[in-house]
């Protein structure tokens, strides 16, 4: 394996840093949505967190993740092309914290960004219509956004403008908005007149609840509120995770050549893994030497 795939491998696994806080807050939307009767949810998203998302929400093996990026796979079992790894969809059934059995989609989606919306909704309002009598409660479409994608791709006006609409209506979805503030390289003053990447939002009057990424249980609630209010009022729910893209958006792309002052903030920010930790510690939640046992532990299971 050479220096180069190392890095680009490395990039992909650690792609959503500064914003993990959407991986707990998918997990809580998932458990509030069991407890108040949804049987299955599905999921559309980019590739930016997939991998995460695949791993910690659907419980893909992290064995059949690494075995899939060395292209070690038997072609008579994954008849799936060529496409790279953080396009891929997955179904699954878990069992929540709460002992719910859900069912969990993930659209497959080719890079094409919030083109992959509008195949969602026809997925969820197929189920709602022949699995579940049209009763929307019992599934609940989630759409995950880049701040840039959300403001800048006409089809999300589009999916907007029709959701409330007889004959499309999925009975609202819960829309997270992965926002960076740099979307590719320009900042957001550069790419949208509105201030917020969710004013898309005052089209259908829906709530918008905006968030701090580095305050993981105060996304996680909001997305609790989001759930409750989509299954009580059956509307589109947003909620906008402000954070940052510790990385480039890719491995020839260096932030630093557009984003200079942004980045050297960035770079001396401390993740939220250290500021929820030293929150725990402070609390007596955790020891450090515990963190760095179970931390220590972790590492030795991915590189096993």
């Amino acid at each position: 394996t050479t220096p180069f795939h190392v890095e680009r491998r490395q990039r992909m696994m650690r792609a959503l840093e500064g914003l993990e806080s959407f991986i707990p807050a998918l997990d809580a939307a998932i458990r509030q949505g069991a407890d108040l009767g949804a049987e299955e949810f599905v999921l559309g998203m980019a590739h930016r967190g997939r991998l995460n998302v695949l791993v910690n929400i659907f419980e893909k093996s992290y064995e059949d993740v690494f075995t899939e990026f060395e292209d070690d796979v038997d072609s008579d079992v994954f008849k799936r092309g060529g496409d790279v790894k953080y396009h891929l969809g997955k179904s699954a059934d878990i069992v929540t914290e709460n002992g719910q059995n859900v069912h969990l989609s993930l659209v497959p989606n080719p890079s094409h960004l919030e083109a992959v919306g509008p195949v969602l909704q026809g997925i969820v309002y197929a189920k709602s219509v022949t699995k579940y009598n049209q009763d929307t409660n019992k599934i609940i479409p989630i759409i995950v956004h880049g701040d840039a994608a959300i403001s800048g791709q006409g089809v999300n006006y589009e999916l907007s403008n029709m959701s409330k609409i007889k004959g499309y209506t999925t009975g609202g979805s819960i829309h997270i908005v992965l926002n960076n503030q740099v979307g590719f390289t320009a900042n957001y003053k550069e790419c949208r007149s509105s201030i917020y990447s969710t004013d898309l939002a005052k089209v259908t009057e829906s709530p918008v609840f905006h968030v701090n990424a580095d305050d993981p249980e105060a996304v996680v609630h909001a997305m609790q509120l989001a759930v409750k209010i989509r299954q009580k009022f059956n509307i589109d729910v947003y909620i906008d995770i402000l954070g940052y893209r510790r990385y480039g958006h890719n491995e020839g792309d260096e932030p630093r050549f557009t984003q200079p002052l942004l980045y050297d903030h960035i770079k001396k920010h401390k993740n939220i893994y250290e500021l929820f930790l030293a929150q725990l510690v402070n609390s007596n939640t955790i020891t450090k030497e515990e963190s760095l046992e179970r931390t220590n532990t972790f590492k030795k299971t991915l590189q096993d």
